[in-house]
């Protein structure tokens, strides 16, 4: 674009900086990152943050990592200077977490920037100050093995970005996400981070990427966590997810790392979606999980800020995805298990897994757990079943919401009340029969019965849906549903499934092609599991639940075997648990 009088000029450095800087430094917490990145890809086993004012008077990221040379530090504050690439080529396998060469100029430009580092095997360290883009000096110093970087007055000689800036505790909020990010991805490096001298948080460095997870995310998390365990030919998924009769708004508590980095991308957010049982309202699942792949797999030079990567084969990630959540969450569909006889007594915890060290945490392997769910209806009493709350069940198996539970009571308004090892449930008998028929009705629906109708109905759609539906004839046949075209954007209905047989033929065809409109031709399940979904609510509706203290216990058996016991086929939660420490806390 031509200038007002027409001539195209080159920047002058310092506004082309400044401009640059743009990009990599949003706001305090934008610094702390790019800093905290940097004294990981140099090694560092420790790693200190101080904050004063939101970040707006001061930030320091204190390392023990390698450090730098004189000549190494000055270069460090030119663009494009960088050790992690070489060559074009380097691009394609990115295995650190900077490597653009533009964080400490960027920052430097716009602050009173001062970066003081020394190799180990050097006698003294070096001290630069930058004072908004230009040099201050250059000068020995004494300092420990590793680099220190000050960052003062943070947009000093930009006020349009620093009146921008929030709130001190809104500022603190983003550097605290971040901290909580990082830290959850390196548990072998131990953190420190201080707001105006208060120390927040300090962990040491871990060889358990569960304890990690618990000092940041707390008891309540790791109580309700089910363990994502997934070893595909490319692509592997580990971490945990909640339980899906929690959830949460927003997505403010999903921690997803790809190779190592702390990213987003369409296809993680597609998965967790599709393998996510449905709740009512926008609900998401709390998550953190690593997505490890080859580095030639995904390219992470999308984003200037490194937030995005693109994967080269989207749709292996998906699939691979939605299988590891799926195995984890129980809705895959696999064999239900025989209920055995119970011991005397709970089976005790399993043993802790051996500690694995690693620069990147990764969860360790679940342990086998025993199998056992009867319980005599004569006597009601302590039942154990499969699994710890915190572990997921082995291959074969599926993770019980409870390790025991004791029937206590009915309430007025005809809910159960259970106690199990770790709180007490409330429970829905509707929404329960609703879950244990919806999964029975789902294991036998690969081939689903039909009944012909008596008189064939047309059904004239318009003609987009018309072209759509006809390409999806396939998967609508498959579900039992005889349909052909009848003429001119029409289709005639022979025959539904068995399950559809009080619903409207009409309604069920439109739905479709209105989903097929927003979703995509990919969606057939999910049309045979929702349909499935209405038949029985409409089935359950105004039904009375009469229950006795027999026939109660047998529907918990019954739904705890179920793959997915948490919610009804409509969304709804078939159970609230509420914890032991949760009561503690509250009668405290």
């Amino acid at each position: 674009m031509p200038s007002l009088d027409g001539h195209i000029r080159v920047l002058p450095i310092h506004v082309a900086n400044k401009i640059a800087a743009g990009e990599v430094v949003e706001r305090p917490a934008s610094v702390v990152k790019e800093l905290v990145e940097n004294s990981i890809d140099a090694g560092a086993k420790s790693i200190k943050i101080s904050v004063l004012q939101g970040g707006r008077k001061y930030i320091g990221v204190q390392d023990d990592g390698t450090g730098m040379t004189r000549e190494d530090a000055m270069l460090s504050l030119e663009r494009q200077a960088t050790s992690k690439i070489h060559d074009v080529d380097d691009i394609e396998a990115i295995d650190t977490l900077g490597f653009r060469g533009e964080a400490i100029p960027s920052i430097a430009a716009v602050s009173r920037f001062s970066l003081t580092t020394r190799r180990r095997d050097a006698d003294e360290a070096t001290k630069i100050d930058v004072d908004a883009g230009t040099l201050a000096g250059v000068a020995s110093a004494g300092a420990p093995p590793g680099t220190l970087v000050e960052v003062r007055d943070l947009f000093c000689n930009v006020p349009a970005r620093r009146k921008f800036l929030r709130a001190v505790v809104t500022e603190e909020g983003h550097i605290k996400n971040f901290f909580t990010s990082v830290a959850l991805s390196h548990c072998a490096i131990s953190f420190s981070l201080s707001f105006d001298g208060r120390e927040m948080y300090r962990l040491a460095a871990s060889e358990s990427f569960g304890e990690r997870v618990r000092e940041l995310l707390g008891d309540a998390f790791m109580d309700s966590a089910l363990e994502v365990d997934y070893e595909g030919d490319e692509v592997s998924v580990t971490g945990y997810i909640e339980r899906p009769n929690l959830g949460n708004p927003t997505r403010k508590e999903q921690y997803i790392f790809i190779n190592g980095r702390a990213a987003t991308a369409a296809p993680v957010a597609y998965a967790l979606r599709e393998a996510y049982p449905r709740r009512q309202g926008d609900t998401r699942p709390a998550v953190v999980l690593f997505i490890s792949l080859p580095p030639k797999s995904i390219d992470v030079n999308v984003h200037p800020a490194k937030r995005e990567v693109r994967f080269r084969n989207s749709a292996a990630v998906k699939a691979a995805l939605v299988e590891a959540l799926g195995q984890a969450i129980g809705t895959r569909n696999t064999p239900p298990q025989p209920i055995a006889p119970p011991p005397q007594q709970p089976p005790p915890p399993p043993p802790p897994p051996p500690p694995q060290a690693a620069a990147h945490c990764t969860p360790p392997p679940p342990q086998p757990q025993s199998n056992n769910l009867k319980i005599e209806e004569s006597k009601i009493e302590k039942v154990p079943v499969a699994a710890n709350l915190p572990i997921a069940a082995p291959s074969g198996e599926k993770a019980k919401p409870w390790t025991w539970y004791k029937f206590l009571a009915f309430t007025e308004s005809g809910y159960l009340l259970l106690e199990t090892d770790s709180g007490i449930v409330t429970l829905n008998p509707r929404a329960a029969k609703e879950r244990i028929s919806y999964e029975h009705l789902m294991d036998h629906a690969g081939a689903p019965i039909s009944q012909m109708l008596l008189i064939p109905e047309t059904i004239q759609l318009s003609p987009a849906e018309y072209h759509r539906v006809e390409a999806a004839l396939p998967a609508i046949r498959a579900m039992g549903i005889g349909i052909e075209p009848f003429g001119r954007d029409t289709f005639k209905i022979e025959s539904v499934p068995l399950i559809l047989r009080d619903a409207s033929i009409r309604d069920v065809i439109e739905t479709i092609a209105a989903d097929l409109a927003s979703s995509g031709p990919g969606r057939s399940s999910r049309w045979r599991e929702e349909l499935i979904a209405k038949s029985i609510a409409r089935s359950y509706s105004g039904a009375k639940t009469v229950l006795d203290e027999t026939s109660a216990v047998r529907l918990v058996e019954e739904l705890v075997a179920c793959r997915m016991p948490y919610l009804c086929p409509r969304g709804k939660s078939v159970m609230i648990f509420t914890s032991t420490r949760e009561l503690e806390r509250k009668f405290s």
